[in-house]
């Protein structure tokens, strides 16, 4: 269950931390955020990881609870990664019709 729940914030986190980027905010919304919603995302993907590794060194201790940390949120990045390359090859094949 706290693998779950830590891969949640995890995966929370950098999608939050995703949007505060550029990049993701014109190939998703199609424009760029004001400065003060890009800051409120940092914050909050920031707080999302932290919390998450609160949980788990609470749970685990500190030698296990980071090695746990650094895994999970190794996945969480290659998960909100692999989403982001999805949505911009799938928006792409949108964005362009296909010729016979």
């Amino acid at each position: 269950m706290i693998h779950a729940l830590v891969l949640a914030l995890c995966v929370t986190g950098f999608s939050a931390l995703a949007l505060a980027t550029r990049r993701p905010q014109h190939e998703i919304l199609r424009r760029s955020l004001p400065r003060r919603t890009v800051t409120t995302f940092r914050t909050a993907g920031s707080l999302a990881l932290l919390i998450a590794l609160a949980v788990l060194v609470a749970g685990r201790g500190s030698g296990l609870g980071l090695v746990m940390f650094s895994g999970h949120t190794t996945l969480a990045a290659a998960v909100v990664y692999v989403g982001l390359i999805a949505y911009g090859r799938t928006s792409a094949r949108g964005a362009h019709p296909r010729r016979s």
